[in-house]
């Protein structure tokens, strides 16, 4: 398997009522796995998915716990800011999306070979960009659902580009923003060290209805693995980035 599988040549749920009183979002759990955007009249306009991703504490020299008993005056100092390292810049995550719509048409939206989708035409998905560092603001996709009856399935999916570190080193969280209702959340928050590439929900459309479910499957190849996976049958090759996309 070459570096990164990332060029693409052509070839009943529960359902829950409303989110977390306190933050207004529903949290998508191996327990609570899935939940219905039609049940929650939020299957127009578009759907934002969000990844957001940093650096764990511990890779950063983040703080410490020490007993206040032995350093009373501890609670008096601000906390210390770190820098950021070279460790935490050479982390990128990428977020993509396998799409299947109802006329057979197959491909993948993602960063890697500028495949960044279109919200108003097929695949009537759309990658906004490109986060190289893990900002506040992530990488967002957006999802066209009053084309719905166009779409048969979709897998939103992480992978994280090059020789850097895995997924045990960051923490992932991929939240979905749709037009109505609570948001839904999806933490990559399992340790896999040598996984790069993980799955983690399928937007289904199940006679009309429309299922978010959650699947949060690390594996240890790329695009290809998670297309034998699901079953998807693209033809993959291998694929960089260039210096513009970097």
């Amino acid at each position: 398997m070459g570096l990164l599988d990332g060029l693409l040549w052509r070839g009943r749920s529960p359902q829950f009522d409303s989110g977390s009183a306190s933050s207004n979002a529903i949290e998508l759990t191996k327990r609570h796995g899935q939940v219905s955007l039609t049940k929650q009249d939020a299957a127009t306009g578009h759907l934002r998915i969000n990844l957001n991703w940093r650096m764990r504490s511990s890779d950063i020299g983040g703080p410490q716990r020490e007993s206040l008993l032995r350093h009373p005056f501890k609670a008096l100092k601000p906390p210390e800011v770190v820098a950021h390292s070279q460790s935490m810049v050479n982390v990128d995550l990428d977020l993509g999306c396998l799409y299947e719509l109802t006329d057979g048409t197959k491909g993948v939206v993602q960063p890697l070979g500028g495949l960044l989708g279109d919200v108003n035409a097929p695949p009537y998905v759309k990658l906004s960009g490109d986060d190289r560092f893990g900002s506040a603001s992530g990488e967002t996709m957006y999802i066209n659902l009053d084309q719905r009856e166009h779409i048969k399935r979709l897998l939103v999916f992480v992978y994280i580009y090059d020789q850097t570190p895995a997924f045990d080193r960051t923490e992932a969280t991929v939240t979905l923003f749709p037009s109505n209702g609570p948001r839904i959340e999806i933490g990559l928050d399992e340790r896999h060290p040598l996984a790069r590439s993980c799955a983690v929900v399928m937007i289904e459309n199940v006679k009309g209805e429309l299922i978010v479910r959650r699947e949060v499957k690390f594996v240890y190849g790329f695009q290809a693995e998670l297309d034998r996976l699901y079953g998807w049958g693209l033809q993959w090759g291998r694929g960089y980035k260039t210096k513009a996309d970097r």
